[in-house]
């Protein structure tokens, strides 16, 4: 039976996230010390510990299937490859950065200037965009002290915290793109591992669907039951069930992160009481 090969960032914390949604979706990993490549015990998959640079190249040639990776990566070095499917994690922006206390007023006042980066391609297709005309230093890390030595009047980089900016008397100044992880795939999967592929990115879905989502149980008085469903956005309905104490039922429903508090405070106005909430661990509809 053939193997699906996934290339995953060798060291970071890309390869950290990498690791753990492949065992939230029940794949088990030996990870031995040093190795660049182990396999999976309980599902045909083969990992691929790699520099991150050299990924697009190794999906390209079909030595590795797919990739989970940093779309600022394929932006960068790999726009023929097709993305499979956003991850959610490891986000970032791909930045221009300036001295702190430049009087800058748009990417035009870049033309004629330095700008340091490890992004040349991402950099040039934007200045290209703005019709600007800029000198690209590339260096490879340590980007950000390039303003400080005199090497560049500004640079383009990875912002995540912007603390790093900060440290280094700089801001920024525009956002080029933002950029988050992705399974991205080779371009000469066949038709078994397609099915391999199609099968892991099942598990990533139950997965990514738990983690934005929260169960959530309450108790109703009977005569607000219409109003509190109503404020409900379960996946279809909610599921009632008649509670010992008559007047009152029992709410199962299921509710998406990002309007978790909105949706609760909303309960309680409404009359819901007693509400309980618990993790999903997987998700499958």
């Amino acid at each position: 039976m053939e193997k699906l090969k996934i290339a995953i960032q060798k060291s970071g914390r890309l390869h950290d996230e990498s690791l753990k949604i492949l065992k939230d979706c029940g794949i088990s990993i030996n990870n031995g010390k040093d190795q660049l490549k182990v396999n999976a015990s309980n599902f045909p998959l083969e990992i691929f510990y790699l520099r991150n640079g050299d990924i697009p190249q190794y999906l390209r040639d079909g030595i590795a299937d797919l990739a989970i990776i940093g779309e600022n990566l394929l932006h960068e070095k790999g726009e023929d490859l097709s993305i499979q499917k956003r991850l959610g994690f490891s986000k970032c922006k791909v930045s221009l950065a300036i001295p702190k206390h430049s009087d800058y007023k748009g990417v035009k006042d870049l033309d004629g200037k330095q700008i340091a980066t490890s992004y040349p391609n991402t950099l040039q297709k934007y200045l290209d965009k703005h019709n600007v005309k800029a000198n690209i230093h590339i260096i490879n890390g340590s980007v950000e002290i390039a303003p400080n030595i005199g090497l560049a009047d500004a640079i383009c980089d990875i912002v995540s915290s912007g603390s790093t900016l900060f440290k280094n008397n700089l801001k920024e100044s525009d956002v080029i793109l933002r950029s988050e992880a992705v399974i991205a795939s080779s371009p000469s999967l066949n038709p078994e591992k397609q099915n391999l592929l199609d099968k892991l990115l099942f598990r990533i879905d139950a997965v990514l669907r738990a983690e934005n989502t929260k169960y959530v149980l309450l108790n109703a008085p009977n005569n607000r039951l219409d109003e509190i469903i109503k404020i409900l956005p379960g996946m279809k309905s909610p599921t009632v069930m008649p509670l010992a104490e008559t007047s009152w039922s029992s709410v199962h429903t299921v509710i998406q992160q990002e309007k978790f508090w909105d949706i609760i405070d909303e309960l309680k106005s409404a009359g819901a009481e007693s509400i309980l909430v618990s993790p999903i661990e997987k998700m499958i509809i």
